[in-house]
């Protein structure tokens, strides 16, 4: 697995609709409208949060006509196949299957 730096995966997963973002993408890759209207917060909310995660080496994106795709990034989603959905930084661990809904 790529080594991710622990300060940005932990701002990055440090907020409770970003973790609901990364369970939505672990089933599939969506827009960001699809997210912002699961969720319920704003298409600018959504956007935002989708930086700091892509920042964080944890998302990828693919352009697809007028919009963008966002998805795990490979290194990041084979590290939660491997491990049921547990990311393990060293310092702490994410376990996507018990998130608040």
């Amino acid at each position: 697995m790529k080594k991710f730096d622990c300060i940005h995966a932990l701002k990055a997963l440090g907020e409770e609709n970003r973790m609901r973002m990364v369970r939505m993408l672990l089933k599939k890759e969506r827009s960001v409208n699809e997210i912002a209207e699961s969720l319920d917060i704003t298409q600018y909310n959504v956007s935002k949060h989708l930086r700091v995660l892509r920042e964080a080496g944890l998302l990828q994106t693919e352009k697809q006509g007028q919009q963008r795709l966002y998805s795990l990034a490979e290194d990041f989603r084979s590290h939660l196949s491997d491990n049921n959905n547990v990311l393990d930084l060293g310092c702490c661990t994410f376990d996507f299957n018990k998130l608040p809904k």
